[in-house]
C-alpha cells in the first residue's frame, strides 16, 4: 500500500520533532501501522526555515488552506495552537473529509464539543493524545485501557512549569517571584507565563481528562481555576513539617449524592494548589515532569509518569495518533474508539459542581497577634461552621506589626473534609477578627487514597 499522506500545519518545536521522529523511526512505525506514513506537505509562515527542516521532497507552503485543498492529503496535523485560526482550519479540514491530529488542548477544551460533533457527522477522527501531558499516553489509558472501570477520580500534575517552580521553592526555600525569574532564564517558563502560573493550561488538560473519564461534554467554562502565584515559601515549609508537599493539581472527581450532608451528585472539575501526603508517589514528582493518578473501581489506583512537554516527547504522542488514525483510516466510523470514550449518543448530563459544593480538606495559615485567646476564637468559628480540625501547628514569626509593635505568630490548621461554602463562611468570620493581621492563606488538601 502506498504511504498515507500527512499535511503538517505549523513546524515549530513540536512540529520539527514530529517530522524528525517520524523520519528516524519510519521503518518501525510502518511495521506497527501496517503502511507507511509520510509528511508530504508543510504549511508555515516562515517557508525558508520550514524548508531547511524538512529538506527536499516535501512541499512547503505559507497557506495552511493549501493542505486542506490537497486531495492527496489524508490526515492533517494541527500544531498552530490557540483558539483563533486553528479552530477555523480544523473545522475546514473536517468539512473536507480529512482526519485531524492536534496537540491543541486550549482549542479542544473550549471548542471540543463543536469540533467532535462536526467530526462525527463527517465520519472522520480527531486525535489529541499530545494535548494532555506530552508524551504520557494518558488519553489512551483513560479512553481504552481503563474501559472496564467506572472512573472515580483523576488527579494530575499536568503543567511542568508550575511543578518546576514549586520544586525549586521547596528545595531552595525561595519565594515564588524569585523562582519564576529563574524558570524564565532556564526556559521552563515563557516570557508571559500567565497561562501556566495561573493554572489555565492545567485546566484545559483537566477538562479533557474529565470529559473522557466521566463521559460528559467538554465544559472548560465550568472549571474552577487557581494558580500558584499566592504561594509563599513559608507555606511550603510548613506543609513539609506536617508531612505534606504542595503541588498544582488538575482534579476531576465523580461524586454521588449524599442526602445526609445535603450534597448533590455531580462532577468536581478544579485546578489549584494542593497539599498531598509526602509518602504518595505523585508528591515526589519533581522538576518539569508530569504525572497523573487515576482511581478506577476495578483496577484501583494507577499512576502515569513522564515528560509532559518538549519536542520529541510530544512528537511521540502525535505520531501515536497518526498510527491509530492510519490503522482505522478505512474502518467504519461505528467501529472506532469514540472521541470522548463514550458513544456520542450516550454522553451523560451529570453536572459539573460549583466550587461551593466541593467537598475537601484544608490547610489554613493565619498570621495572628501573639495574644491569649486567639486560637480559641479561631477554633470556635470553625466549630460553629461544622468544620472539624485535624491538626494545629503554631510557629513564631520574626515580624512585628501595627502600632505598638505587636508580636505575631503563624497559626497553621489542617481540617477534615468539609463543604467549601462552609469554609468560605468561616474564613470571612476569621478574617474579620482584629487579631488576624494578614490575609488568610487557604490551600486545599487531597489525600489521594
Amino acid at each position: 500500500m502506498k504511504p498515507i499522506q500527512v499535511g503538517l500545519m505549523g513546524i515549530g518545536v513540536v512540529g520539527a520533532g514530529t517530522f524528525g521522529v517520524l523520519k528516524r523511526n519510519q521503518e518501525e512505525i510502518q511495521r506497527r501501522a501496517g503502511r507507511g506514513i509520510a509528511i508530504t506537505m508543510v504549511a508555515d509562515l516562515d517557508v525558508a526555515r520550514a524548508q531547511s527542516i524538512v529538506g527536499e521532497g516535501v512541499q512547503v507552503v505559507n497557506d495552511a488552506r493549501a493542505i486542506i485543498a490537497n486531495p492527496e492529503i489524508d490526515i492533517v496535523i494541527e500544531l498552530i495552537g490557540g483558539y483563533g485560526i486553528a479552530k477555523t482550519l480544523v473545522l475546514e479540514a473536517i468539512a473536507a473529509g480529512k482526519h485531524v491530529v492536534t496537540a491543541n488542548k486550549a482549542l479542544l477544551a473550549v471548542h471540543g464539543t463543536e469540533i467532535f460533533a462536526a467530526a462525527s457527522a463527517k465520519g472522520v477522527m480527531v486525535a489529541f493524545e499530545a494535548a494532555v501531558a506530552g508524551g504520557i499516553p494518558i488519553i489512551k489509558a483513560l479512553r481504552e485501557g481503563l474501559t472496564a472501570n467506572q472512573i472515580q477520580w483523576v488527579a494530575g500534575i499536568i503543567n511542568g512549569t508550575t511543578n518546576f517552580i514549586l520544586s525549586e521553592m521547596r528545595d531552595k526555600g525561595l519565594d515564588f517571584a524569585l523562582v519564576l525569574k529563574e524558570a524564565q532564564r532556564l526556559g521552563y517558563a515563557e516570557a508571559d507565563p500567565t497561562f501556566d502560573i495561573e493554572g489555565v493550561d492545567a485546566a484545559h488538560k483537566a477538562t479533557l481528562m474529565c470529559s473522557i473519564a466521566f463521559g460528559i461534554p467538554v465544559q472548560f467554562d465550568k472549571a474552577y481555576v487557581e494558580g500558584i502565584t499566592k504561594l509563599g515559601a513559608s507555606d511550603i515549609k510548613y506543609a513539609e513539617q506536617l508531612g505534606y508537599r504542595i503541588k498544582l493539581l488538575g482534579i476531576a472527581k465523580r461524586r454521588q449524592a449524599d442526602a445526609a450532608k445535603n450534597l448533590p451528585a455531580g462532577v468536581e472539575l478544579r485546578v489549584h494548589p494542593c497539599l498531598i501526603p509526602a509518602k504518595r508517589l505523585i508528591a515526589n514528582v519533581e522538576g518539569a515532569m508530569n504525572a497523573v493518578m487515576v482511581q478506577g473501581d476495578a483496577v484501583g489506583t494507577t499512576l502515569y509518569y513522564g515528560k509532559g512537554a518538549g519536542s520529541e516527547p510530544t512528537a511521540s504522542a502525535v505520531i501515536a495518533d497518526l498510527v491509530d488514525v492510519t490503522r482505522l483510516h478505512t474502518a467504519d466510523a461505528a467501529n472506532r474508539v469514540p472521541h470522548l470514550a463514550f458513544q456520542p449518543s450516550s454522553l451523560s448530563d451529570m453536572p459539573i459542581l460549583p466550587m461551593g459544593d466541593v467537598l475537601t480538606a484544608y490547610y489554613l495559615r493565619l498570621r495572628v497577634a501573639d495574644q491569649a485567646g486567639v486560637l480559641a476564637k479561631v477554633t470556635g468559628i470553625l466549630a460553629s461552621a461544622g468544620i472539624n480540625i485535624d491538626a494545629v501547628l503554631q510557629r513564631e514569626a520574626d515580624e512585628v506589626a501595627g502600632e505598638g509593635n505587636v508580636p505575631q505568630t503563624d497559626l497553621i490548621i489542617l481540617t477534615h473534609d468539609c463543604v467549601e461554602a462552609h469554609m468560605n463562611t468561616a474564613l470571612a468570620q476569621m478574617q474579620a477578627l482584629p487579631t488576624v493581621l494578614a490575609p488568610i492563606v487557604r490551600i486545599r488538601k487531597e489525600e489521594l487514597a
